[in-house]
């Protein structure tokens, strides 16, 4: 007679189970068999059933997302947190099953997560081995070798440990672990605590830590700290200057082919377009000051003024470029997070304008003896440097909105917009108070 209304009462327990306890969930979901752990985080909220998948070992989650129905991973993966539904996606088969789940998604997701999936040429993950063995820290090192002679990974130099939650702990040489008693949990052997990169992360931040440390394996994990390969010495060692040289080169409008012996054909043909449009810009800024010409004729001290408002305009939105770059190419956020970090950098650069702008009226004070003079650089400050904080984010993010590399046109870009915004405020400005100048 109690057993109708138990039912539901165990499913909710569950849940809560799941929900509050993840690393607790993700153990017992491991031990169960597959067809029973899927039923249970189909019951379960999306981003729920994704941590608790997140957190249980790579065989044991491949098993249970191969049993999930088409509708559950869909809702999963269409509502869990980018990261975590990428860590889903890894665990379905690569051909059929992964691609009908991601046709099910809305345009925009589907390619948030299809870039998450493919690792881009110049970052740590299109470089690593995504088959690296990984284990948890309470397995015993007797059925760890049995898994490696399994799969053949017995060669490997080292494996990788995690603890409860999935989370990198650290690594273990392999032959340790081949050569300690059967009966030892990894744990025991005392996991090396080893550098990691996330898989994100460029190749020349990655060359450095190899130089530096000397490192010969490198754990590779996603921003949650979860590993996701190994990489090798070997497998950067060759890469690691070319790219530090390649992204010099981009960021000002030279081309990543282009070397130092490159003809001169070659090298005019790749840098010519990204200096006219240079010119262009220029042009632009120009005809702005051309626009307060009278003014400019009337106080001339705005003539020496008008280089410090568009310099210091020009550093706030270059150190907001170069902090949402990272971001960019570290997948830390990504087009859904545009708001926010633009907001983020203006709150930034106004801070910082008010910091600047007190001390650019005192000297200016001191060296004209004008009230309005300072009150007009002073505002001038607060406003340009606000604007250049939002556009140091911004013009990255439209640059990937419009399918283009952030890299190879954004300094250019942001330079047009601050001066130009430098400019009009403190000229515009002086325009309004020239009473007082």
């Amino acid at each position: 007679m109690t057993s109708a209304p138990a039912a539901p009462l165990l499913d909710r327990l569950a849940r809560e189970f799941v929900a509050k306890y993840p690393a607790d969930a993700a153990r017992t979901l491991q031990d169960l068999d597959a067809d029973a752990a899927a039923a249970l985080l189909m019951t379960c909220r999306p981003g729920e059933a994704a941590g608790a998948l997140a957190r249980v070992g790579p065989d044991a989650a491949f098993r249970i997302a191969q049993r999930l129905s088409p509708d559950a991973a869909q809702r999963i993966v269409s509502e869990a947190e980018p990261m975590l539904s990428t860590a889903l996606l890894r665990r379905l088969d690569p051909g059929s099953e992964r691609q009908a789940v991601l046709n099910r998604l809305p345009a925009a997701r589907r390619r948030e997560l299809e870039s998450l999936l493919t690792y881009p040429e110049t970052s740590a993950g299109s470089l690593m081995d995504p088959l690296a063995p990984v284990f948890r820290h309470d397995a015993r090192a007797g059925d760890v070798a049995a898994r490696l002679h399994e799969s053949r990974r017995f060669r490997d130099e080292v494996i990788m440990v995690v603890d409860h939650d999935g989370r990198l702990i650290g690594t273990l040489a392999t032959v340790k672990v081949l050569l300690a008693d059967p009966g030892d949990r990894l744990a025991a052997l005392e996991p090396r605590r080893t550098t990691s990169v996330q898989a994100f992360a460029p190749r020349e931040d990655v060359g450095e830590l190899i130089e530096h440390q000397r490192l010969t394996a490198i754990p590779v994990v996603d921003l949650d700290d979860r590993p996701v390969g190994v990489l090798s010495q070997r497998a950067l060692a060759s890469v690691a200057e070319e790219e530090v040289a390649a992204d010099l080169q981009t960021m000002v409008g030279a081309s990543r082919d282009e070397r130092a012996l490159s003809s001169v054909t070659f090298a005019m043909r790749k840098r010519l377009p990204w200096l006219q449009v240079n010119l262009v810009t220029a042009f632009l800024a120009a005809a702005v000051v051309g626009l307060f010409e009278t003014t400019i004729a009337a106080f001339t001290a705005l003539a020496v003024l008008l280089p410090v408002v568009a310099g210091q305009s020009g550093n706030t939105g270059a150190q907001a470029l170069a902090v949402t770059m990272r971001g960019l190419t570290l997948r830390e956020i990504g087009l859904g997070q545009w708001l926010r970090v633009a907001l983020k950098e203006a709150a930034v650069g106004l801070a910082n304008g008010l910091a600047v702008a007190i001390t650019a009226m005192a000297g200016v004070y001191l060296w004209s003896g004008s009230l309005g003079l300072s009150l007009v650089i002073g505002l001038a400050m607060v406003a340009s440097m606000t604007i250049a904080g939002l556009a140091g984010a911004s013009v990255p993010m439209a640059l990937r909105a419009a399918g283009q590399d952030p890299a190879q046109s954004s300094s250019i870009v942001l330079t047009t917009v601050t001066d130009v915004t430098g400019f009009f405020t403190f000229l515009g400005l002086a325009t309004m108070f020239s009473r007082w100048l």
